[in-house]
């Protein structure tokens, strides 16, 4: 059973490594991008609010903060275009994580619903700052960055599709890492009932900072990879509360909690968004049809498609286990009437 996972699991890796090769379109690639991209998100918030059990509103702030970082490092050191930008994801991942610790002291010290409003609360704040600090984010008037035109329309996405791809297999490992870690085990505690993992020893303070920090770390990465890919940053578009809202939808839908669940959510809804946001953004009609499509998760898949699965999965071998057993009875039964017809 092992092996067949580790197969499956290389023959999607490299289905992934060709999908570009194969479908070249670049309306196509620039869609795979976006699902790269948001699936690593995801998965970030999915290691810090999946794991603890607290909802996060407001990762759009440290989003917002890595495709800043980006822009002003490329701004300030005269960075050119080409490669040299994508050896600054680093920095901007670790600036988002250094925002989210006095952020995250300040969020974590409230639980359950309160925690929730207190993220939107920083999310606004940190939106109204970007719109407002004019010396730093250029205000509404934003950033743009340096544009690798040398690249040619049909290698364009090719670069942005790689990156995004290492940028998801390192979420995925860090994500793997500590749900098989003892340390994973103490987040997964303060998820089932905090004030009993803390007297059980677990220091959930520690655990549940540093699991937002290395949150933020991932998603700062994920801003960052945007910025460089539109070529721009505007505060309404990387402080978005829709970032947060979808980024919730493809974990919901895919699994809370699960390690396959963010990329199964980004597959099925990034290409879905991309479309409704092309065809009725203008008319904020996508605003409408994302809201149904929350309620819709809500209602009818509220465990996500993987958890869903594992239910049918277990329920199915159960009744086989148990049919199996009523097969051996009745054919013991009936050896037994066989045998006493006999004597």
């Amino acid at each position: 059973m092992r092996r067949v996972k580790i197969g499956g699991l290389l023959c999607l890796l490299a289905f992934a490594v060709i999908f570009p090769l194969v479908f070249s379109n670049s309306a196509i690639t620039s869609i795979a991008v976006f699902t790269l991209l948001y699936a690593g998100a995801a998965t970030g918030w999915n290691i810090f609010s999946g794991y603890t059990g607290y909802f996060s509103l407001g990762h759009a702030v440290f989003y917002g903060v890595g495709a800043y970082t980006l822009a002003l490092l490329c701004r300030d050191w005269n960075v050119a275009s080409g490669y040299t930008p994508f050896l600054l994801f680093p920095l901007s991942g670790l600036l988002a994580g250094l925002f989210a610790i006095p952020l995250g002291w300040i969020a974590l010290r409230v639980r359950k619903h309160v925690f929730v409003v207190v993220t939107i609360a920083l999310f606004f704040i940190m939106q109204l700052l970007a719109y407002n600090l004019h010396g730093i984010t250029n205000g509404s008037a934003g950033i743009v960055l340096p544009f690798p035109g040398d690249w040619g329309d049909t290698f364009f996405n090719l670069p942005f599709y790689y990156v995004g791809l290492l940028l998801l297999l390192l979420a995925l490992a860090v994500s793997w890492r500590i749900r098989h870690s003892k340390y994973g085990l103490g987040l997964l505690a303060i998820r089932d009932d905090e004030d009993r993992a803390l007297g059980l020893g677990v220091k959930t303070g520690s655990f549940k900072l540093s699991a937002y920090v290395l949150s933020a770390v991932l998603v700062g990465m994920s801003g960052a990879l945007y910025a460089y890919f539109v070529g721009e940053v505007y505060p309404q578009f990387v402080f978005d509360p829709v970032f947060d809202v979808t980024v919730v939808m493809i974990v919901l839908l895919g699994g809370f909690g699960t390690l396959s669940g963010p990329i199964i959510g980004a597959v099925l809804l990034v290409p879905l968004q991309q479309v409704i946001t092309i065809e009725f953004g203008a008319s904020s009609l996508d605003l409408i049809a994302y809201g149904a499509l929350f309620l819709l998760i809500l209602l009818f898949l509220p465990e996500g498609i993987v958890p869903s699965l594992q239910t049918i999965w277990i329920s199915w071998k159960a009744s086989r286990t148990k049919a199996v057993r009523a097969n051996g009875a009745a054919s013991q039964d009936h050896a037994v009437l066989a045998e006493r017809r006999e004597v």
